[in-house]
């Protein structure tokens, strides 16, 4: 599955924050706007990528 590496947007480094964003967000337990907000992550553009890549990955995950 793509990992998203850059931001479509700005180009920003993303991809180092992905493995902790997902596993984090994906429990349920956190909000996804904090975990980002404690990973670093910022700008809206870079923010809006990963939330709705985690929602695409949901989505076809179950045919890995």
């Amino acid at each position: 599955m793509m990992i998203p590496v850059r931001c479509f947007t700005c180009g920003n480094v993303i991809g180092e924050h992905w493995e902790e964003f997902k596993a984090r967000a994906r429990e349920g337990d956190e909000d996804p706007g904090e975990v980002l907000d404690e990973l670093g992550v910022e700008r809206h553009c870079c923010r809006r990528m990963m939330v709705s890549h985690k929602d695409l990955v949901d989505v076809v995950s179950p045919y890995q």
